[in-house]
């Protein structure tokens, strides 16, 4: 009792001494009257700056008597100044941003624990250029992919000295809906990203490590989350037409833009169509079909609703990973297949809406209902004839399942004093409907064999979080957090004679804290800590009764984001994540798996620097040293985990019309195994692209290994057998990656 008296007196204190001080809040919107979020708005006589939130809103508080001009800046948009006159009545404004040059001086580093958007994502968003849905994970500093099932199979993944695989250690989000299928088919944590239209991205978010309460399952070497755009810039028609077969249409159109009384509404459709027949000998066949609506209405910054609908369809043709010594020997080409009737086809349909609300109070509600009906059937081939030498050893994976989903969330920022508490509670559940997943022995594609797995999954994921920042003053953020998710795991087994379900409830906690410190206006100074998980199969949790099922990860990262002058901004963080021991079920066997545990300890540093109002220059270089705790010294190693990876590249933009960009990207050998024995090669690559943009019109050339460098893309050490071979050999099984490649293409705008 005498201490929540002694708290109460303390804000009573504060309360005092905030007497006769203002208040300046308002609203940032661009030219079409939508939000601008993460908006840098300051008042610089008095150090003071925020930024504004989903809603285009933002508040500055304690604000002594006076006249003062706030500076409003944001990327790409043309800097304000607006001049207010303080009272104690508070003091609301609404600036408009039109869209302008792309300048780095107008980035601002502020704490971060309060920004929606990181800021190195920012600058990228305005300044890489994305061609091609691969390119759309390359937006996050660090991260490496693979493809090597034909161009429709999901990327491999690599991040933080993770092979990821297709998503088990990253949390990926398209418009709040979960992109990681949890239980899959091939893999858990299985991310496709196809289904995303590039040009439809608005802005990407990003960070590395388990330390916001908000993301959950998956979240250990980091997450990323795509929003695609409310509202589209203008009207467009493209075509792009390339090497091998490449063709390719994008059409996306405003259906109507219009205001009513006092809300702002629109709607706009989308699709995308791509083909091609591969560089391989055999023909890939790959088609890929995407649709996209987008509904958004906005009213001043008290609600916003949005509603998507999505629907995507591809199929392909593949030619595998391919053993060394084949290539060697003359049995094939570079290009060639041991078993050409690989391939695949999957779809996926979505359907969400949210709806944003503020209260009389501050206080924000969010809430987003979604929905996602997935389908998915591949077939592979990664050890020719070892365990089967008269048919061979094609499998089968497949899979329908029904995702439905809800996340909801409260805001509210609270004065104490000098002191700002903004707090948010959320809460949410995800369900997975996964029905006849089935793995079985094949033969060119369409002679069944034998079954090897079969099943029924149902997961369900409920969760809940207390997110609290503390403002302790214009320079010191504190934030703590705390996470709760327990999930019910249940699967029927079709290939036992009786049925029988079985199940298995499990939870976990994961605590947050991070502090950030502005030493500077231009110097910001951070430490990150914090536990994640990523959940495994069902099918492993029900064969280890529960045991190592939700592995943990405990990261920390510590570093500082500065700029140097106006034309240099630099991201830094020393990093370490441990991951806890688990088992893991192996798609492609249909077995479980011991997974011990592991250590990585890195460097992470980025630059963006505009040496010249038209030319742009960016790098990322990241360090790691991944291990494995408990092994032998010398037998540590971390198959395939990156050690060191490298992207970046130069980028001019005139006033004419004229853009372009020549980019790098360099991933360094690595362990294929865990004594190092044997080698995954590195590889380094150039890409570039070329615009003329008018009003009316774009005409676009991109060209990717310009050095036409032979490299290997996707690479296993893997044992296999050669239908003419009496005994399996271990060795480097890769994709080949690909050669030069070109593009051309025209957009009109209207």
């Amino acid at each position: 009792m005498k201490f929540l008296l002694f708290q109460a007196m303390l804000i009573c204190v504060g309360l005092n001494v905030a007497l006769g001080q203002g208040v300046v809040s308002g609203t940032i919107v661009d030219s079409k009257n939508q939000p601008l979020p993460d908006v840098s708005i300051s008042i610089q006589s008095l150090n003071k700056g925020t930024t504004s939130d989903g809603l285009g809103r933002f508040s500055l508080h304690n604000i002594p008597p006076g006249t003062y001009d706030v500076s409003v800046t944001s990327l790409g948009y043309g800097a304000q100044q607006k001049s207010v006159i303080v009272t104690e009545t508070p003091v609301i404004i609404k600036i408009s941003l039109e869209q302008g040059e792309l300048m780095l001086a107008d980035v601002v580093i502020t704490d971060q624990l309060n920004k929606q958007i990181n800021t190195i994502s920012q600058v990228d968003i305005k300044l890489r250029p994305v061609n091609t849905s691969q390119d759309i994970l390359r937006m996050v500093p660090g991260l490496f992919i693979a493809q090597h099932a034909g161009g429709g199979k999901s990327e491999q993944i690599f991040l933080r000295g993770f092979d990821i695989d297709h998503g088990t250690d990253i949390n990926l989000e398209v418009d709040g809906l979960p992109v990681n299928m949890v239980s899959h088919a091939h893999g858990q944590g299985y991310s496709d990203l196809h289904f995303l239209i590039p040009e439809l991205i608005g802005k990407v978010d990003f960070n590395k490590g388990p330390y916001t309460a908000d993301k959950g399952n998956f979240t250990t070497a980091g997450y990323a989350s795509f929003y695609t755009k409310n509202v589209l810039d203008q009207n467009m028609v493209k075509v792009e037409g390339g090497r091998f077969g490449t063709l390719r249409n994008v059409n996306a159109i405003n259906i109507f833009n219009s205001s009513e009384g006092v809300w702002q509404k629109n709607l706009y459709v989308a699709s995308e169509y791509f083909r091609t027949d591969g560089y391989f000998e055999a023909n890939q066949n790959f088609n890929r079909l995407n649709l996209n609506a987008k509904y958004n209405a906005y009213r001043d910054d008290k609600e916003a609703l949005s509603i998507g609908i999505s629907t995507f369809n591809s199929r392909w043709d593949a030619s595998g990973q391919v053993p060394v010594r084949a290539i060697k020997d003359g049995s094939i080409a570079r290009f060639g297949s041991i078993d050409p009737t690989e391939g695949g086809e999957t779809s996926r349909t979505n359907a969400w809406i949210k709806y944003t609300n503020t209260q009389d109070n501050g206080g924000v509600f969010e809430n987003q209902l979604s929905f996602s009906k997935y389908d998915f059937y591949l077939v592979s081939n990664f050890t020719f004839f070892l365990n089967d030498p008269i048919n061979g050893d094609q499998i089968t994976q497949s899979e329908s399942r029904n995702i439905y989903s809800y996340r909801g969330s409260y805001t509210r920022s609270t004065n104490l004093g000098s002191k700002i508490l903004q707090s948010e509670l959320g809460a949410g559940f995800r369900y997975d409907d996964v029905n006849d997943i089935h793995l079985y022995h094949t033969k060119s594609r369409k002679q069944f064999l034998d079954d090897v797995a079969r099943g029924d999954v149902d997961e369900t994921n409920l969760f809940a979080y207390v997110n609290e920042t503390l403002t302790l003053s214009d320079k010191l953020s504190l934030n703590a957090a705390v996470r709760l998710d327990h999930f019910t795991f249940n699967y029927v087994d079709a290939l036992t004679p009786l049925y029988n379900r079985q199940s298995v409830s499990k939870a976990v906690v994961s605590p947050k804290l991070n502090v950030s410190y502005d030493l500077s206006q231009s110097v910001n100074l951070f430490a990150k800590t914090g536990i994640g998980f990523h959940s495994n199969d069902t099918r492993v949790v029900v064969a280890q009764n529960g045991n190592e099922i939700l592995p943990s990860a405990f990261g920390a990262d510590i570093g500082a984001n500065f700029k140097v002058g106006n034309k240099l901004v630099v991201s830094t963080a020393l990093w370490m994540l441990d991951l806890e021991q688990e088992f893991v079920y192996v798609g492609d066997e249909g077995i479980v798996e011991p997974s011990g545990e592991t250590q990585r300890r890195g460097l992470d540093v980025s630059m963006r620097y505009q040496a010249l109002p038209w030319l742009y220059v960016d790098t990322d270089v990241n360090v790691t040293n991944p291990k494995a705790k408990g092994a032998p010294e010398g037998e540590d190693h971390i198959p395939l985990a990156p050690t060191f990876t490298s992207i970046g590249g130069l980028s001019v933009k005139f006033q004419n019309g004229f853009s372009g960009s020549l980019r790098y990207r360099y991933l360094g050998d690595r362990a294929a195994n865990e004594d190092n024995s044997v080698v995954a090669e590195g590889y380094f690559l150039m890409d570039a692209v070329l615009k003329y943009t008018r009003k009316s019109f774009e005409v676009s050339f991109a060209a990717e290994n310009i050095l036409d460098e032979e490299w290997n893309e996707a690479q296993f050490d893997t044992e296999s057998r050669l239908e003419n071979e009496v005994d399996p050999v271990s060795e480097i099984h890769f994709t080949p990656g690909t050669p030069f490649f070109f593009k051309a293409g025209i957009t009109f705008f209207f």
